[in-house]
């Protein structure tokens, strides 16, 4: 927000310069972005009246100009197109410093002498205006001083506001601020009630309960608006960065700066019957005042009349109840909406404006009759009119209520590190325009004013003390503490070593965004519910992730898109699942691959990643918790991935994760050629290791035996590796399934399964008949279990 530093002064005055006030603002947590001056550095220039104005003799586009602006008539050549008899402008004089320390002197011009220069806004840095000279109010002094005249001597300055900080958007509430920082007090303007000339009203209706709980009107007949804004207001709305309209649309800005309030006026003779406030029918046309034409969602609230929405609430006028210069009457609203009926509203429509910026922060629900006073005082000064009275509308059950906070003083000194003055606190918050309620040994209990959304907690008031105390001033003391270092089990596994596995086998760690696309997570965790976002970034961002695999999916089509045809990547994160309980907020680690099994090399072949590789990668995890043993891959069924090639990872038993291949119909609507391979496992599961334990190595021989059996095609193998590991006793060392045979001289039901058994003893050697006895035991416990044959 900027404002001018002069308009400021008149309600507050601190004896301070800009720097030290700006410096003082700062500190307070209104941080000043930039200031800048008014206008550039110039000298000797005037209010000239131009008296007369002939054509150049030697040149089309010039004129000489008689120009009044001191002692004597100065003739001056000007190829300004709005140069003519009457108006008054600036004037530089012979001798003058413009900016740039450019100098006046006398010259010829086409053999045509010209004593001084006319100028126009920008080549004295005071505006934007280049097409002509800066035409000055008719009343202007001739002869004066510019700078004394316009008052540009003063400071544009630019606050950076927090979102809580809306009471500030507005000289009053900076001013109101500055005064309890200096204990200096606030000047305002006297807005005296404007008795009214006429009984003319214009029926309210508030049908949107607690979105719009307040609603001030009046009706003000006969303004005329060939007249312009005075030139002290056109200047105060230029230094705020707004640029004047009409002497209507100016006044209303005025009000907005000045009071925080935004305002609007509609045309009175384009309103059917009365004003309306409800929420937007779905598809509702509007066409805004920029031109835009818009159809409106049934969640936006809108100004309506009997036949048509005509405004969008706190946001924009619509075109056609819009004040132009034909307009005759109008109706001037200002109303409360709550913050959050409009809070991303605009954004929605992709606008932003300054009653929207001011509204979703929150507007003093005491203000409006004020602001319509205000602006029916300055109205009647500027375009006249004759004024009708005001109309308050109001739901009195929906208006916020006056709100209490209580503060400790216990909390003070733990807040703040001392005991502040119980008479410097009362001071603090009632120049705050807090009210006491009451106090007693324990603290004070205070009423909040209407224009402090942002006070409702007992921290908020220890944060008012510190900034007005002053940051800077507040002690300092240094911590203590007993440090004790706490044991690090050295069964816990860290992520970091998870994260490295995977970097060595040529993954690439992922950072995505816990907001996801719902479309998209719904193709890969269809029977979820997530959370939805109230104010997404983005359609593709509004819901929380419930799976690691929507981001990693997106990132994969992301690098897809980008010519990269191998992506192996990987994420540790939370995952958010709703449930009987709230909110489960899960940590698991996920991974994704995609294209050849290796980088692009001559000596390798470019083979397709498939299932295994996956399940090696993850394989290599498992084995950092020294306890691989317990884990095991089921197969089962999964919506987001291929019927026969997905498993459940389970860790004991316990369902901890899946594995397997994206869905065929995903990968289609997807548009991808070749399958996406991916997991996602709890990281608890993980971090859990087992010590490692010594055991003597031995020193006599291995036997090793092989057997094959033909078992059911259906049946796992790994059940069969757990049923012959338990049979084969205590001294088996190694088991590996090392054939799988399917096809001539076997049932085509069946298959053969060829393990390899490896025994040895600690402290012998093992004997043939112990041998036989082991294999014999797992034999027959696999004919039993399965029925197993031998091949």
């Amino acid at each position: 927000m900027k404002l001018s530093e002069s308009w400021l002064r008149e309600w507050v005055n601190p004896n301070l310069n800009t720097a030290e006030l700006v410096e003082q603002i700062t500190m307070a947590g209104l941080e000043v972005d930039a200031t800048e001056a008014v206008a550039g550095a110039f000298s000797g220039v005037v209010v000239g009246e131009i008296l007369s104005v002939e054509q150049h003799p030697n040149a089309d586009k010039l004129r000489v100009c008689q120009v009044a602006g001191g002692a004597e008539v100065a003739q001056v050549v000007c190829g300004a197109p709005n140069a003519r008899a009457g108006i008054k402008v600036p004037f530089a004089t012979v001798g003058a410093k413009l900016p740039g320390n450019f100098k006046i002197k006398k010259a010829k011009l086409r053999g045509v002498e010209s004593c001084g220069m006319l100028c126009a806004q920008t080549e004295l840095e005071a505006g934007d205006d280049a097409s002509g000279l800066w035409e000055l109010p008719g009343d202007a002094p001739t002869g004066a001083v510019l700078q004394d005249f316009l008052g540009l001597n003063d400071t544009i300055i630019e606050l950076d506001l927090t979102p809580n900080r809306g009471d500030c958007l507005s000289i009053k509430g900076v001013a109101r601020d500055v005064g309890v920082l200096n204990r200096l007090p606030v000047v305002e303007p006297d807005i005296a009630p404007v008795s009214p000339g006429i009984d003319d009203t214009l029926p309210v209706t508030l049908e949107a309960g607690a979105r719009c709980s307040r609603y001030v009107g009046r009706v003000i007949r006969n303004v005329d608006l060939s007249r312009s804004s005075p030139t002290w207001m056109q200047e105060r709305l230029r230094r705020s960065g707004v640029r004047s309209i009409d002497p209507v649309v100016d006044v209303t800005n005025y009000v907005l700066l000045e009071l925080g309030q935004p305002m609007h006026a509609f045309d009175l003779n384009t309103l059917e019957q009365g004003i309306v406030v409800r929420m937007a029918r779905a598809g509702e046309p509007l066409k805004l005042l920029d031109g835009q034409d818009v159809k409106l969602s049934d969640d936006t609230l809108v100004i309506a009349d009997a036949g048509k929405a005509v405004a969008m609430a706190g946001i924009m006028g619509g075109a056609e109840t819009a004040v132009g210069a034909g307009t005759k009457d109008i109706f001037l609203e200002s109303a409360f909406f709550d913050p959050i009926a409009i809070a991303g509203r605009a954004r929605a429509y992709g606008l932003h404006t300054d009653s929207s910026h001011r509204f979703e922060r929150g507007v003093d629900f005491r203000l409006q009759e004020q602001a319509v006073e205000r602006a029916t005082q300055l109205l009647l000064d500027i375009v006249g009119g004759a004024p009708g009275p005001v109309t308050v509308t109001e739901l009195a059950e929906e208006v916020p209520t006056e709100r209490r906070v209580t503060l400790r003083r216990e909390r003070i000194h733990d807040g703040l590190g001392f005991a502040m003055d119980d008479a410097d606190v009362v001071d603090i918050l009632s120049r705050l325009g807090l009210t006491q309620l009451d106090g007693d040994a324990q603290g004070w209990t205070f009423g909040i004013p209407s224009y402090r959304f942002d006070i409702a907690l007992e921290e908020d008031l220890l944060e008012e003390l510190a900034r007005i105390y002053g940051y800077n001033r507040l002690p300092t003391t240094s911590f203590s503490g007993q440090m004790r270092i706490q044991p690090q089990p050295e069964t816990l596994r860290g992520l970091a070593a998870l994260r490295q596995q995977l970097i060595a086998r040529g993954y690439r760690e992922a950072i995505t965004y816990s907001f996801v696309d719902p479309a998209l997570l719904k193709l890969l965790d269809p029977q979820a519910e997530p959370v939805t976002l109230q104010n997404p970034i983005s359609a593709e961002m509004a819901v929380m992730r419930t799976t690691l695999w929507a981001g990693l999916v997106q990132a994969v089509l992301h690098n897809i898109h980008r010519q990269q045809s191998r992506v192996r990547l990987f994420e540790a994160g939370l995952r958010f699942v709703p449930g009987s309980r709230g909110l489960a907020q899960e940590p698991v680690l996920a991974g994704v691959i995609y294209g050849q099994r290796h980088a692009e090399n001559w000596g390798q072949e470019a083979d397709p990643s498939d299932f295994y590789d996956l399940k090696g990668d993850l394989e290599s995890l498992l084995t950092l918790t020294g306890d691989e043993v317990a884990f095991s891959f089921v197969s089962a069924a999964h919506p987001a991935l291929h019927p026969g090639q997905s498993a459940a990872i389970l860790n004991n038993g316990t369902e901890v994760g899946y594995i397997g291949t994206i869905h065929p119909q995903i990968q289609q609507s997807l548009g991808l050629s070749q399958p996406i391979f991916l997991f996602e496992i709890a990281q608890s599961a993980l971090r859990e290791a087992r010590l490692p334990k010594f055991r003597e190595l031995s020193k006599f021989p291995e036997v090793r035996r092989d057997i094959a059996v033909i078992v059911d095609q259906s049946q796992p193998v790994e059940t069969l590796r757990k049923v012959a590991s338990k049979k084969a006793g205590d001294y088996l060392r190694e088991l590996k399934v090392f054939d799988l045979y399917v096809g001539k001289g076997i049932d085509p039901h069946r298959k053969s399964v060829a393990l390899g058994l490896t025994f040895q003893h600690p402290s012998r050697t093992l004997t043939e008949d112990e041998i036989n006895a082991s294999m014999d035991a797992v034999v027959r416990s696999l004919e039993v279990e399965f029925n197993a044959t031998l091949r």
